[in-house]
């Protein structure tokens, strides 16, 4: 939290070294999160240059409450949020999108693997919005329960709620899909 404190600072009085600082360490997290949510690593990858932007034009007036993590963790979060809600008053045409895959797996691998990322990625669209936050915020990023609720500005208890809700969810609509 101190190390944060310090780019920050050094962000604000103009060295550009501690915006790379941040982005670095950063970045992964932030472009999971968003590929995860959008389920589209362009858009992804869009929303974190977005945020980004944002961030440094907000950087001389910020004051966190929060981890900068968590802060940028949640940015992200809301920006996919509202492209979200952007895309579904103007959808664009539909394309069919195949999950990435190594092609250093045998050939009958890669054909479960692709099946099983497709099951979970329909499963985890069929869940409320919240309940996906809370799952790939816990189980994806890594963040704790307090520390979503800190970035959401909501309960532990009801991250809590939003991730169990979610696994249940996800347990029914997946039930006797998935092979081990």
């Amino acid at each position: 939290m101190f190390e944060e404190k310090l780019w920050l600072w050094r962000l604000r009085h103009g060295n550009a070294e501690a915006l790379g600082r941040i982005y670095d360490r950063y970045k992964h997290d932030m472009l999971g999160l968003a590929v995860s949510l959008s389920a589209d690593r362009t858009a992804g990858e869009d929303a974190v240059h977005d945020v980004f932007i944002s961030f440094v034009r907000r950087a001389p007036q910020l004051r966190l409450k929060t981890s900068l993590r968590s802060y940028l963790l949640s940015s992200v979060a809301n920006r996919v949020r509202n492209d979200r809600r952007s895309a579904r008053r103007h959808p664009p045409p539909a394309a069919e999108t195949e999950p990435a895959v190594s092609d250093s797996l045998r050939p009958d691998r890669i054909a479960v693997q692709v099946e099983q990322a497709t099951l979970v990625e329909r499963a985890m669209a069929e869940l409320p919005y919240d309940q996906q936050e809370a799952v790939i915020l816990h189980l994806q990023v890594g963040m704790t329960f307090r520390e979503i609720a800190e970035s959401q500005g909501v309960s532990i208890n009801t991250v809590q709620s939003r991730y169990r809700y979610g696994l249940e969810r996800l347990r029914s609509l997946l039930d006797g899909k998935m092979t081990p």
